[in-house]
């Protein structure tokens, strides 16, 4: 899979919003796929949903060097969320992310260039650790990470 349209870096986008995220942007999903298929709508046309724990589609299957019928297999499994993505105007893709220096640097330089932005919803200070917890649990996230942030409030 060519990291060329991938731009993945930990950012997640968990709750509807209007279509706002660039079109580049990536939504990695959080296992349940009715959460993915939400995380679709949030895409300007043309963007590309990547998941690193959806569905496993075709694409994975060549990444993995399995035979053909694997990728049959595999795009069954996706079936769903690749239809409602197409009809969005967007595009879903796997992404199993792995221990490999040559993507890393891919990943760096993209984030580097600023064509991959991170999404954060909110920060919190490490003092304030249970707080960011609990807004995580209670779904109060809008749009992004939860970060808790190790620098002094005034850094």
């Amino acid at each position: 899979m060519p990291l060329g349209v991938i731009t993945y870096l930990g950012s997640v986008i968990t709750a509807h919003q209007p279509r706002r995220a660039p079109n580049t942007g990536a939504t990695p999903s959080q296992g349940a796929p009715p959460w993915l298929e939400k995380s679709l709508t949030v895409l300007k046309p043309g963007g590309l949903a990547v998941s690193v724990v959806g569905p496993p589609d075709a694409g994975f299957a060549k990444q993995l060097g399995a035979p053909s019928f694997m990728g049959l297999i595999m795009n069954t499994l996706s079936r769903k969320v690749r239809k409602q993505a197409k009809s969005l105007g967007v595009r879903y893709e796997f992404f199993f992310m792995q221990a490999n220096g040559s993507q890393l640097r891919k990943l760096a330089a993209l984030y580097d260039s600023g064509e991959l932005r991170p999404v954060i919803d909110r920060t919190f200070p490490f003092d304030r650790t249970l707080e960011a917890m609990a807004y995580v649990e209670q779904g109060r996230t809008k749009a992004g990470k939860v970060v808790v942030s190790m620098a002094p409030d005034n850094a």
